[in-house]
């Protein structure tokens, strides 16, 4: 079997949301072109949050090994080995419980993402 050489390619993705907080519980502001995309949400449901890890420095996304949890006497292994936030594409999944909905307005726990990060999507 051949695996075909990839190419360098540029996707662009748009939020869908924007976390507004992380005071328990979180917050997160949906984006009103996406409004109608929350229909069939139920308090109580589980979803994972998407979102972009907006805060990181450009260069930490060029290291491809780390040290397991910063720890040092660890040896150095692939990114793509351990949870870490230093990633070639730095989107941080995170499972959240939904507690409230108030028109776009989510009220979330669990959320691991920072105030100002962009939601990239919601799956049940």
């Amino acid at each position: 079997m051949q695996i075909a050489e990839a190419t360098s390619t540029t996707i662009s993705l748009s939020p869908v949301g924007i976390v507004e907080s992380d005071v328990y519980p979180s917050r997160i502001r949906i984006l009103d072109d996406c409004a109608e995309a929350l229909d069939g949400l139920s308090i109580g449901d589980n979803l994972w949050v998407l979102y972009w890890m907006h805060r990181l420095d450009p260069d930490d996304r060029t290291l491809l090994r780390v040290h397991a949890r910063g720890d040092i006497s660890r040896p150095k292994r692939g990114v793509f080995a351990v949870r870490t936030q230093l990633r070639p594409n730095p989107i941080g999944p995170t499972k959240v419980a939904l507690v409230r909905v108030e028109s776009t307005m989510l009220w979330v726990e669990g959320l691991g993402a920072k105030p100002g990060s962009p939601v990239l999507d919601f799956q049940p």
